[in-house]
C-alpha cells in the first residue's frame, strides 16, 4: 500500500479479517493530521469487551493505534453511532468508525439484550441504519467507516447467522451508496470500487 493516500469526503473501507482495513483508515488519519496543525482526528470504537480474549484484542489495538497515529482521540460508542458521528464531525476533524460489523452485532446480537434477538431483523435493523445513513451524508468533515465483507463464503448454517449475514450485506450496500468512495481491501492492497482511487 502506498504511504500517502488521498482523503475522500466519506470513505467506506471493507474487506475480510486482517485484510488491512484498519491500517488503511489509520494511514488516512495519519496523513490528515500531518496536513495541518489545525486538523484533528477522532476514532469511534464500536467493540465491546465480551470476554478476556476480546479485552486483550481491544487493548492491543489501542496500543498499536496510539503508536501509529498518536494524535487521534478515541471515543467508545457501541450503539449510538449516528449520534456520535453528528457530535464529533467538524470541517477540521476526521472521524474514523471502526467497525460497522461490530456495531450491527451489538444491536442484533447483544450480550445483555436491549430487545429479543430475532431471526428476521429487517425492522430493528432499519430503525438503526436509517439514522446512520443520514449522519454519513450530513457529516461536515471527512468520514471513514470500516466494515467486514463476510458474504463471499458458503451459506452459513443456522437461521440467526444467516439473518446476520443478510443484514450485514444490506448494511454494506446502504453505506456504500451513502459514501463518496468505497475501497475493498485484500492482502493489504486497496481496490477502489467507487470514487477516485488513492
Amino acid at each position: 500500500m502506498a504511504d500517502a493516500v488521498t482523503l475522500a469526503r466519506s470513505e467506506f473501507i471493507l474487506g475480510g479479517q486482517k485484510s488491512g482495513k484498519s491500517r488503511r483508515a489509520e494511514l488516512l488519519a495519519r496523513d490528515w493530521l500531518a496536513q495541518s496543525t489545525q486538523h484533528k482526528a477522532v476514532f469511534i470504537a464500536t467493540a465491546q469487551p465480551w470476554d478476556e480474549e476480546m479485552r486483550e484484542r481491544i487493548a492491543r489495538h489501542q496500543r498499536d493505534r496510539a503508536e501509529r497515529v498518536p494524535g487521534m482521540t478515541t471515543v467508545e460508542e457501541p450503539l449510538q453511532l449516528a449520534d456520535a458521528i453528528k457530535r464529533h464531525s467538524q470541517p477540521d476533524t476526521l472521524v474514523v468508525v471502526d467497525c460497522l460489523t461490530l456495531w450491527l452485532t451489538n444491536w442484533l446480537m447483544p450480550i445483555a439484550p436491549v430487545e429479543p434477538v430475532k431471526t428476521t431483523t429487517d425492522q430493528s435493523e432499519l430503525a438503526q441504519v436509517a439514522p446512520l445513513l443520514i449522519a454519513i451524508r450530513a457529516a461536515s468533515g471527512p468520514l471513514i467507516l470500516v466494515g467486514n465483507e463476510i458474504g463471499l463464503g458458503v451459506i452459513p448454517m443456522g437461521a440467526e447467522v444467516r439473518a446476520f449475514v443478510d443484514a450485514l450485506g444490506r448494511l454494506n450496500q446502504d453505506v456504500a451508496q451513502a459514501c463518496t468512495r468505497v475501497t475493498l481491501m485484500a492482502a493489504g492492497l486497496p481496490l477502489t470500487l467507487k470514487g477516485e482511487g488513492a
